[in-house]
């Protein structure tokens, strides 16, 4: 037991993509690695969560993390935060998204334990809050960037925003889980014939559903699905888009398998697991050109990528008159298997984990040498 290295995760945004990547990590992880996560709870958080790690993983959850700024609040979260190592006394704390990023590394500033932080999209990039919210957001992530900690971004594009806030940053790609798409038992090489798309998540600002309405407007014969749900509803008025709301994750895979095509449209990504998936299943991605979305999709290769609405007109014409191409979809499940997968990304995080460890006790890795991960 003495030999297992005990890793503290953090976190207030527990569910969506961080969700999916701090399983990930979990699920991921060797045997030998004994996995907390003090975290916060949310209406869409999985009512069956504790289900969904494996077996060994510690829950905490905390009284006072929330979504919300607060400063009483937040004060109590610190000092949670700390009984929480004191009692659990972890080699590793792993805190994820912006508040927990923030609280942590407030809270355990002084502390000689390493300490990582996985931003998950970061809120200075969130288009549809104000430019003054944005600025904000910008210099406390810089201020913060600069306490003892070292920033591990999801994607070689969130990195390139990382490397201007943070004293130390590095960074690991997020990766699925094809297993747990495999029980599904789910025929992946049955498409319809004709062209019918569909996209996953919350219909909120990030997600730029007002593009995504305007595709479908300018393709009637097309039918567009929005699984998911959300705020901004009422901006996907298309006659030819349905919207579902929210599903469980086999209904929402049914829904997926029925379509061919995956649209994201979003203004700002980490590296979206919806996308991975939609690879792995061999449905053809079309996505924004942003970071992140770039680091999952070789243009023309594995998927397509779109700036303009007039660049998304043009692709939907010619799928339509030339179909789409197989063979891109088997280069986008190899990469998947390949590289975008949870056991990837655990190993790599395991020797981030143990590399800083050695350098901060001054000595050469116990654990195995090697450099930090990208």
């Amino acid at each position: 037991m003495e030999n297992k290295l005990k890793v503290l995760h953090v976190v207030e945004a527990f569910c969506g993509g961080v969700f999916g990547a701090l399983q990930g990590m979990v699920n991921g992880a060797n045997e030998d690695i004994l996995m907390y996560i003090f975290h916060a709870m949310r209406p869409t958080t999985p009512k069956n969560y504790k289900e969904i790690f494996k077996p060994g993983t510690v829950f905490i959850e905390s009284k006072f993390l929330t979504r919300e700024i607060s400063p009483s609040m937040d004060l109590k979260v610190c000092k949670e935060l700390q009984k929480v190592v004191k009692d659990v006394q972890p080699d590793v704390v792993h805190l994820h998204s912006s508040k927990a990023g923030a609280i942590g590394r407030l809270a355990l500033n002084g502390k000689k334990i390493p300490i990582f932080y996985s931003p998950q999209g970061y809120s200075f990039l969130m288009y549809q809050c104000s430019a003054a919210k944005r600025k904000m957001y910008y210099v406390m992530e810089s201020i913060l960037g600069m306490r003892p900690s070292v920033t591990v971004a999801s994607c070689k594009g969130e990195y390139d925003s990382a490397r201007q806030v943070s004293r130390r940053a590095t960074y690991i790609n997020n990766g699925i889980d094809p297993t747990e798409l495999d029980r599904f038992g789910l025929d992946i090489e049955q498409r319809p014939q004709e062209i019918k798309v569909c996209t996953l998540g919350r219909v909120v600002g990030q997600k730029n559903p007002e593009l995504f309405n305007q595709i479908a407007e300018r393709f009637p014969n097309i039918q567009f699905i929005w699984i998911g749900g959300g705020e901004l509803e009422d901006q996907l008025k298309s006659p030819n888009i349905t919207v579902t709301g929210w599903l469980p994750k086999d209904k929402a895979l049914d829904v997926m398998m029925g379509t061919s095509v995956f649209l994201l449209t979003s203004l700002y990504e980490g590296l979206a697991f919806s996308i991975m998936e939609a690879m792995y299943l061999k449905r053809l991605c079309v996505v924004s050109k942003i970071p992140g979305n770039v680091d999952a999709i070789e243009n023309g290769r594995t998927g397509y990528l779109c700036d303009t609405l007039d660049e998304y007109i043009a692709l939907f014409e010619k799928l339509q008159t030339e179909g789409i191409d197989q063979a891109m979809l088997d280069k986008a499940r190899a990469r998947v298997e390949k590289e975008l997968n949870q056991h990837v990304m655990a190993g790599k995080y395991e020797q981030l984990y143990k590399n800083e460890m050695s350098a901060l006790n001054g000595k050469k890795s116990h654990w195995g040498g090697g450099t930090t991960p990208n």
